[in-house]
């Protein structure tokens, strides 16, 4: 039950649970192995799960009417993955989730979301705060898009996540920031000479 350790120690750093109910809410969790390249979201299928990544790193994207990916989220250790609106509304997927790496998931199905909510308010609670800091880092990303360069795009992305540097592959970080491979080369090669 290692798998389950990170997962605990979340809930309890964000809510005030006795080891009982954070046991009680884990208990509801599904351990999943993932394959580097399997899909774990597809469109047109319903995102069935909501995915906390135990070890490992996942991206998800759309493509475009160009036939272009563009990366929409991205997440490692101790980061959650889904499409939600297709979890939250049990709708259609719309974008694609794939494993980057050999993976470990703990995956809560939407029925057992629901059973967690009506339990507790605290896990009401834990999935309301979940959602607002999700949806204030996407007003971030969204506002930096339209505000910043590609260079300071770059430079937050650096400066906030320099983890997903070493975990991601260089076509992935160039899709999430809205730039080509070989204007993010660019861009880190007059770093490195700066």
């Amino acid at each position: 039950m290692t798998e389950f350790k990170p997962l605990y120690s979340k809930i309890k750093s964000h809510l005030d649970l006795s080891d009982e109910e954070t046991a009680f809410f884990v208990s509801h969790f599904a351990k999943k192995k993932v394959k580097k390249r399997q899909f774990i979201v597809q469109p047109d299928y319903i995102a069935k799960h909501r995915n906390y990544v135990v070890k490992g790193a996942f991206r998800s994207y759309v493509i475009g009417n160009d036939g272009q990916e563009h990366t929409i989220n991205l997440a490692i250790d101790d980061w959650w993955i889904t499409d939600s609106n297709s979890f939250i509304y049990q709708k259609p997927a719309t974008m694609f989730v794939i494993a980057l790496e050999d993976s470990v998931l703990l995956q809560l199905d939407f029925e057992n979301e629901q059973k967690l909510k009506s339990h507790s308010h605290k896990f009401e609670t834990f999935f309301r705060t979940a959602a607002e800091r999700g949806l204030t880092f996407l007003q971030r990303r969204i506002t930096s898009s339209h505000t910043l360069t590609a260079e300071q795009r770059y430079e937050e992305f650096v400066k906030e996540y320099p983890q997903f540097l070493q975990r991601m592959p260089q076509y992935v970080i160039a899709s999430y920031l809205g730039m080509t491979t070989e204007y993010l080369s660019k861009i880190r090669n007059n770093k490195l000479k700066s």
